[in-house]
């Protein structure tokens, strides 16, 4: 079953969240929190959203993340998918793919242009899932992060006057 997530939800999304990093050999700089995560989805202005995949005995076993972006071009809104992951023993059950559909079902009802994420070069088993569902790579572009000390190096030369 795939729904949205619940305040309920929080503990086993931060646990996939962190999985996640592993998977992605970055354990080291997830630092996700239960409190940071339930004031980003449930605090008095929520910009981020979630759904979840639960088995029937109740078990979340795989998590979508999105907010949504906005496209100068299109006009609209659009869905940006932060993270997606199902466990490793609920993989090939069709989790990941309701959850994308749940995804595209969200972004053709409120009128949204676009469902989009990033995935590693490396991480062919979904390279090649998300190319079965008819994504297409944005092979034209290159992703960029200010973060760290070059953020806040910059942000020192704001003019905040």
């Amino acid at each position: 079953m795939i729904r949205r997530a619940v305040p309920s939800d929080i503990p086993a999304i931060v646990g996939l969240v962190h999985d996640l990093a592993e998977y992605e050999k970055a354990a080291d700089q997830c630092t996700l929190t239960v409190e940071q995560l339930h004031g980003a989805l449930f605090g008095p202005a929520p910009a981020l959203f979630a759904h979840v995949a639960e088995e029937p005995d109740g078990r979340v076993v795989g998590s979508a993340v999105w907010f949504l972006n906005f496209s100068t071009w299109d006009g609209v809104h659009g869905i940006y998918l932060e993270d997606l992951y199902v466990t490793p023993e609920a993989r090939g059950s069709g989790h990941g793919r309701a959850l994308l559909t749940a995804l595209a079902a969200e972004a053709v009802d409120k009128g949204y242009s676009r469902v989009a994420w990033s995935v590693l070069t490396w991480n062919t088993p979904s390279l090649e899932f998300y190319r079965a569902l008819g994504a297409v790579p944005q092979d034209d572009w290159i992703g960029y992060r200010l973060a760290g000390t070059a953020l806040t190096d910059l942000a020192a030369t704001a003019d905040r006057g």
